[in-house]
Formats: structure tokens, sequence, C-alpha cells
């Protein structure tokens, strides 16, 4: 039976639980400290996913930034950056992004109803994965698996942390809060509405809470998961 990959998800919000602006600009939440914070965690990863439409605002290389970090991971046997992953339902991906040219192998999961055009579209770019005629996240975990996949980061956006959650496929979060409020009613929240299996009657545990520097982080695991 194939072992599905330990999940992580990654987010920094603002105090009032919203990950970006609405600006075309990326707005930067965390301090250089817990961005390092974030490096590391990317480099103790197998893969990290992050949703298409993140993909589109952002532009992000979604690389493992420290040389000492990656000549690490080679001497353990392992590629210097993870595998990098994204979610789509269309084949609507731009091959000039600096996702496909930068890092390691990266891999796209669609429905089987867009993997020929995202195949004529990026060609040697990516993998490209179907998923059926939907999104199957757990179809998708049982996929990583049997590609050696042990631990996976995933770095949102809202919607992608949204369906992992609300289907209880989330083993850790990292969450990251900036000391300030948007209050931007356009801008992205680090959840949609949903029915998550973690209400008030179902508190997570809260496993570490720390400073650093200005940033406030909290490490939670869902459904009172143990380490």
């Amino acid at each position: 039976m194939t072992t599905r990959p330990y999940v992580l998800l990654s987010v920094a919000a603002s105090i009032d639980g919203y990950i970006d602006d609405a600006s075309p600009d990326r707005l930067v939440l965390s301090n250089e400290a817990d961005l390092d914070r974030v490096d590391q965690v990317r480099a103790e990863s197998d893969a990290i996913l992050i949703g298409a439409t993140t993909l589109r605002r952002d532009n992000p290389k979604l690389l493992v930034n420290s040389a000492e970090r990656r000549d690490e991971r080679e001497a353990r046997g392992l590629p210097p950056y993870p595998l990098k992953v994204t979610v789509t339902r269309s084949a609507h991906l731009d091959r000039d992004l600096k996702f496909w040219h930068h890092g390691g192998d990266k891999l796209i999961y669609c429905p089987e109803s867009a993997v020929p055009g995202l195949r004529e579209r990026l060609g040697d770019l990516a993998d490209v994965a179907g998923l059926g005629a939907g999104l199957d996240f757990e179809a998708m975990l049982d996929d990583l698996g049997r590609r050696g996949v042990e631990r996976l980061m995933v770095e949102g956006g809202g919607t992608i942390h949204t369906q992992f959650l609300t289907a209880g496929l989330a083993d850790e979060i990292h969450l990251a809060i900036a000391p300030f409020f948007l209050g931007d009613p356009a801008a992205p929240r680090f959840v949609n509405p949903g029915d998550f299996p973690n209400g008030p009657g179902n508190r997570m545990r809260l496993a570490e809470a720390r400073t650093i520097g200005d940033i406030a982080f909290l490490r939670y695991l869902p459904e009172e998961k143990v380490e």
C-alpha cells in the first residue's frame, strides 16, 4: 500500500488573516529571518506545492535559496531542489512563468481533459498527470507517494489550503502572523469558507509558538495529530 506524504501547510498572513493585498504586486508579509525559516522548511521537503492561481498571480521561482542547504540535500543523495508541483483545472499556464525555468523537476496535476493542452503548451518543461474528471486531492497524494514524496510542503493559496483542510488532509500548519492589518475585502485570505473538521468542537493542538523578530510563528497540529 502506498504511503501518502506528510502534508505541511505553510502560510504568512496579516493579523486579520489576509495573505496578500489586491494590488498586482506580491505583498511580502514575512521578515528576513522568517523567510530563512521557510527556506529551511523547503530544504527539508521532498516536494513543494502551489496552486495555479497563486502561480499566475505571484510568478514565484519557489526555490531553496541557500546554497549550503542545497549542498546538504545533495550530500544526502537528494536533488538540490525539491520537486515543484502545481494544481490547475485548466490548461492556462504560461510557459514564460519563472516556476518552469528555475530549480529542478516540475509536476502538474489537472483533470484528464486538460492534459493534452498542458502537454502541448509546456512541452518538456513539466510532467503532466491527470486526476480523472476533477481534482481528487487524495488521489494526488497517493500518486505523490508512489513517486517517493514523503514530505509535502503546501504554500497556497487560499483555495488550495481550504481544500486540504476541509478534506482533513493536512498534518501540520505553519502560520506566520505579520504585525499589521490589511482590511481589504478584495484581498485573498488564508482560507475560504468551508466545512472544516477542526471547528470549535475539535480544537487543533498548538505545538509551538515563538517570535521571529516582529513575526509571531505558530505551529498547529490539526485533529490533534501527534508528532
